[in-house]
């Protein structure tokens, strides 16, 4: 009751001209309860934590009492921001709700922000930053003299999936940073954490610095010439947010960073790509199919945003080509399988390399480009997070059963009979 005899008693000496009649002072008490109960309502929903002060501040802020005509009426503040299909940074303040499941639902409360910043809880931008890395890696382990051993392989893999983890979340701060006055705009990210205030974007930045830190630890791990090929990307990461402002194709330029991983596997394992040209081909191959990729996956994820776009003023090539989706994802498909061939021609590839990475990336990409729904926001999110494994795990698979034979001599012993049957 107190919060009753609070807003009625303030009330009251205000507004003491209303108070003519025991009628006017009934609607009072009435709308005072109703008050009372409303907020108590949502604030029993939404407890008191750091994750969503800021939305109750902004309930109690927004809602005024205003006695017109001896008779109190309550009134929301207009909005000064304006008319759009999404919200704005109060607004989703108020829709935002803490994570209750995950691991995010575990951390402390004030590392919440900072790990949404760094999309923990979104782990499909890792795997497809990872998976160059991967296809760089098993490419180029039958390349080394001698081969590559299994367990190298699969350090060298472990230190790419950390470094993916760590680079994609820096990747997601610099892009929200850039960002933060759109975000708000736009539907599906109108809660990230600099869009609702929630981080700071001083405090990004010095979170950014660490993120790189961490990044440039990892890549410390590798071979001292790994420095010279990778630091170059970051100026990709930094440009792919501006793209989006000047060019209908800013997924070319996230390709281009995305894809870098294409490269590295190379002299991560000490092949040498300046005095090894069949491996230096095989490397640009290999590159600028994950560029063809990149653009495939996240001309469907553009999808999901289009009509905020639209009034956003951010370019995609969504946008560019809504009337002709899928032939341009068909074309798209088609340059990626046709340079992957080409990287494994590089290399002398065999067999099992065409069959399972050639032709289980046609399968899964045929695949996906006829049964996505382009119209459908929930289904392009459940063909970008799966195609990811769909396309990436056929890739993989055949990469790794190609080095697998080479490492175990079969292509050898099948050259062996070819050439004993050709003697006799």
């Amino acid at each position: 009751m107190r919060p009753i005899a609070h807003c009625y008693s303030s009330l009251k000496g205000r507004y003491a001209s209303g108070w003519q009649s025991r009628t006017h002072g009934t609607r009072l008490v009435r709308l005072c309860v109703r008050r009372s109960l409303w907020i108590g309502r949502n604030l029993s929903t939404q407890p008191d934590t750091c994750c969503n002060a800021t939305s109750k501040a902004s309930h109690l802020r927004s809602n005024i009492i205003i006695i017109k005509n001896d008779a109190p009426v309550l009134h929301r503040r207009a909005s000064k921001s304006p008319t759009r299909s999404s919200a704005t940074p109060e607004s989703s303040s108020e829709a935002y709700k803490p994570p209750t499941t995950g691991l995010l639902s575990v951390l402390p409360c004030s590392m919440v922000p900072y790990a949404e910043l760094a999309r923990i809880d979104k782990p499909t931008g890792t795997y497809y930053l990872f998976f160059p890395c991967l296809f760089s890696t098993l490419l180029a382990a039958p390349l080394a003299s001698p081969i590559t051993p299994p367990l190298t392989v699969i350090g060298t893999t472990a230190l790419f999936l950390s470094g993916a983890l760590i680079m994609r979340g820096a990747g997601c701060t610099i892009n929200d940073l850039w960002d933060r006055n759109l975000d708000p705009h736009v539907t599906r990210t109108r809660l990230r954490p600099i869009a609702r205030r929630a981080v700071t974007p001083k405090a990004a930045i010095i979170f950014t610095g660490g993120q790189l830190l961490a990044g440039l630890a990892v890549l410390l791990q590798f071979p001292t010439s790994c420095l010279y090929y990778g630091i170059p990307s970051l100026a990709l990461v930094a440009t792919y947010p501006l793209a989006k402002r000047v060019t209908y194709y800013p997924q070319f330029v996230l390709g281009l960073a995305f894809s870098w991983g294409a490269i590295m596997g190379f002299p991560a394992l000490g092949v040498d790509l300046l005095t090894n040209h069949s491996a230096l081909v095989a490397a640009a191959c290999l590159y600028s199919s994950n560029i063809a990729w990149t653009m495939l996956y996240d001309m469907i994820y553009a999808h999901m945003d289009i009509k905020d776009d639209v009034k956003a003023g951010i370019k995609s090539i969504a946008l560019a080509h809504e009337d002709n989706t899928k032939p341009v994802l068909v074309g798209l498909g088609a340059v990626q399988i046709a340079l992957l061939a080409g990287a494994g021609a590089a290399v002398g590839a065999g067999p099992i390399f065409y069959i399972g990475s050639c032709g289980g990336a046609a399968l899964t990409l045929a695949t996906m480009i006829w049964k996505v729904n382009l119209k459908s926001v929930p289904n392009c999110w459940w063909w970008f997070k799966n195609g990811c494994w769909f396309t990436g795990g056929a890739i993989t698979l055949g990469l790794a059963g190609e080095y697998a034979a080479k490492l175990m001599g079969l292509y050898d012993k099948e050259d062996q009979e070819i050439k004993s049957v050709e003697q006799v």
